[in-house]
């Protein structure tokens, strides 16, 4: 079986990963004043600086450049990569709206919607067969989706957004795997030079709204918070079953849910309890068939000593 160790610090790691996702609200609720552009922008090119700095701390360097030749010699496999990193830009500036803009809840939704779309995707790209609960899963999540827009007037955008994002980063990042430093660093080597000429023009045609201020010393951050958690996920992944991670991942939208109620104050009326409760139950029966499909599935020899 798993070594015991191997496997607690595989759980380790992933709990990890989630709880820092799911206070990151929190840490964007610090920078106050800076435009929501601008702040994304930061985090890229911060994100890779810190991933300059860590690669040879961890002795990386080797693997990174055998991944980067890899890419190189495969155009196809880097233009994926690319854009799986243009992908997840979308993912980090809707998020970083989402908070500064009062959406809290939103992201919360959208993140416990996303192993739904996750679902979807794999439908129509890997041709993969779902059973009923699955299928009544994703009813749910859609039932939630029409009834917050008819009840609550509100379509949800940005969970949307964040769901559809994150679940196409993730189906890139399947067709093309490699270690998660290397993905990082590439991801943030292709998008990089997008934020300097944004950050650069918007400095000589207006206003930098970063300054000398809080605000600004918070941001300096931006691309350790970015940074860890894909890394302490990573290093999970590779100890702990899939499906384990997968109960796992709703620690996140679990924590910004009550961060959404208790700190930051957003108003939760009847209509969006029922949207969650259709979300919600169709998170539980997705649960459900996974339970189901792990106890019928053979133990697999790589599980073995």
């Amino acid at each position: 079986m798993y070594q015991s160790q191997e496997f607690k610090r595989g759980i380790f790691y992933s709990v990890i990963s989630y709880v820092i996702w799911g206070t990151l609200p929190l840490y964007w609720a610090l920078i106050q004043g800076i435009d929501a552009t601008e702040a994304l922008m930061f985090r890229i090119v911060l994100s890779l600086i810190f991933m300059i700095i860590l690669i040879p701390l961890l002795g990386q360097q080797k693997q990174v450049y055998q991944d980067f030749s890899k890419l190189i010699a495969k155009p196809l496999n880097l233009l994926i990569i690319v854009l799986a990193g243009y992908i997840v830009t979308v993912n980090w500036g809707t998020f970083i709206f989402a908070v500064n803009a009062g959406y809290v809840l939103q992201t919360s939704l959208g993140y416990y919607i996303n192993p739904l779309v996750s679902i979807i995707l794999a439908m129509i790209f890997f041709k993969e067969r779902f059973n009923k609960l699955e299928w009544l899963a994703i009813l749910f999540a859609v039932l939630g989706v029409v009834y917050m827009t008819i009840k609550v007037g509100e379509f949800p955008f940005i969970s949307l957004i964040l769901a559809f994002s994150f679940g196409i980063y993730g189906l890139l990042k399947k067709l093309v795997p490699m270690s998660a430093i290397s993905s990082i660093t590439i991801e943030s080597m292709a998008t990089a030079p997008m934020a300097i000429i944004y950050l650069i023009y918007i400095g000589q045609t207006s206003h930098l709204s970063a300054g000398v201020n809080m605000s600004t010393f918070w941001l300096l951050f931006s691309g350790a918070v970015t940074a860890i958690p894909l890394l302490s996920f990573s290093e999970g992944a590779i100890r702990i079953p899939l499906s384990l991670m997968g109960f796992i991942q709703y620690i996140g939208p679990t924590i910004i849910f009550v961060l959404g109620i208790l700190v930051f104050k957003e108003p939760f009326n009847v209509d969006q309890f029922i949207t969650f409760c259709f979300i919600w139950t169709g998170i539980v029966i997705y649960i459900i068939s996974q339970v189901i499909k792990i106890k019928r599935r053979p133990k697999p020899m790589e599980y073995l000593e």
